[in-house]
């Protein structure tokens, strides 16, 4: 059976209220809805953009992580999306800085 996706890529978009950090309060669903309309318009075949819950590393936030190879990141701006997009995705190369 062949791979459905080349990348799959979970953002954690979880919120939490008992006073601990969380990924969503770094506009995390906002950056990945930002991802997703990038995928689509350089029309990336393979690659899906999903929502995850926690993924328990709230305390580094926001993460997303890429598998199949299991590369987590932290980023902050639309610039990080374009960069793990163009670098891992496109091209497969870790954007070190951005690796956690």
């Amino acid at each position: 059976m062949s791979q459905i996706y080349n990348h799959h890529v979970f953002f954690c978009t979880h919120e939490r209220n008992d006073g601990k950090a969380f990924c969503e309060q770094h506009n995390a669903s906002e950056l990945r809805a930002y991802a997703k309309q990038r995928v689509k318009e350089l029309n990336l075949k393979k690659v899906r953009i999903n929502n995850a819950g926690c993924l328990n590393r709230c305390g580094v936030g926001p993460v997303m992580v890429i598998y199949p190879e299991g590369t987590w990141y932290q980023y902050q701006t639309k610039s990080d999306i374009d960069d793990i997009i163009s670098s891992h995705i496109q091209n497969d190369t870790i954007v070190k800085r951005l690796k956690r």
